[in-house]
């Protein structure tokens, strides 16, 4: 249990090697072996509640809390589970991340997929960094339900650039709080070199984003080589007919010919 619990806690926060400053990578590793790998920019937008002018009534603020540079670490690696979990400002804020491997039943058989199954974030509005006058003092957790975010099949790294908002459910009167990633790079299961993704397996987003760019130039080739082909068919048509024998319109004509 001992050396299990020194395997979970053998963890690094690389952010620093990233050229965004927006961005951190977190390594998690059992036994000198990388297992899980996580890079992407985040903030959370949460809605808290302070006086009005006249301290009767209650106004809603909000407060853009971005994931900070040199954030402790902890982690958990297993066969079908995985956890990430993230701490700064003196643990005032606290992200932890679930992911989970299972099998799905396919046109091609069973195959085995993983995916972000839950998020749990928790912040302390006596922290007045980001909550200036909040009205409800304490510590909130807000959390997903039933999540099924960044399907990526076995042994593949999730990529996806594009942003991306995860609505969480706070304590703090249920409000909704708002998780946006993006520059997305992350692998929780199989990774078969230390500190090196696996193949990547872009997001939708991406995808669209990418044939967006390259559909253009396809039907800029396309249509160039429609115009070659149809230069070089009127080319050997004009050759061909030129090479005929005229016959003359005019039959009086005829008795010249032959």
């Amino acid at each position: 249990a001992a050396a299990r619990l020194a395997a979970e806690q053998e963890v690094e926060n690389l952010s620093g090697l990233s050229p965004n400053p927006e961005k951190d990578i977190f390594v998690v590793r059992e036994n000198r072996t990388t297992c899980l790998m996580a890079e992407f920019a985040a903030k959370f937008i949460v809605p808290y509640d302070v006086w009005a002018s006249n301290y009767v009534d209650l106004i809603t603020e909000q407060a853009d809390i971005p994931l900070s540079r040199g954030a402790e670490v902890k982690g958990k690696c297993g066969t079908n589970e995985s956890e990430l979990e993230i701490s700064w400002l003196e643990q005032a804020y606290t992200l932890k991340l679930f992911f989970l491997k299972e099998g799905h039943n396919t046109s091609r058989g069973q195959e085995a997929f993983w995916r972000l199954s839950r998020i749990q974030f928790t912040y302390d509005t006596t922290e007045r960094t980001y909550f200036k006058d909040a009205v409800s003092l304490g510590k909130h957790t807000a959390s997903s339900h039933r999540l099924s975010a960044l399907v990526t099949p076995a042994g593949k790294s999730y990529e996806c650039q594009a942003q991306q908002s995860i609505s969480l459910i706070s304590s703090d009167h249920q409000k909704s709080v708002q998780l946006l990633l993006s520059e997305v790079r992350v692998q929780p299961f199989d990774i078969t070199a230390d500190f090196v993704f696996s193949e990547e397996h872009k997001c939708p987003v991406d995808q669209r984003e990418q044939l967006e760019e390259t559909l253009p130039l396809i039907l800029g080739l396309i249509l160039g080589l429609v115009i070659v082909i149809t230069l070089c068919v009127y080319h050997i048509h004009h050759k061909l007919t030129a090479n005929q024998v005229q016959i003359p319109r005019d039959r009086s004509q005829y008795k010249h010919m032959g």
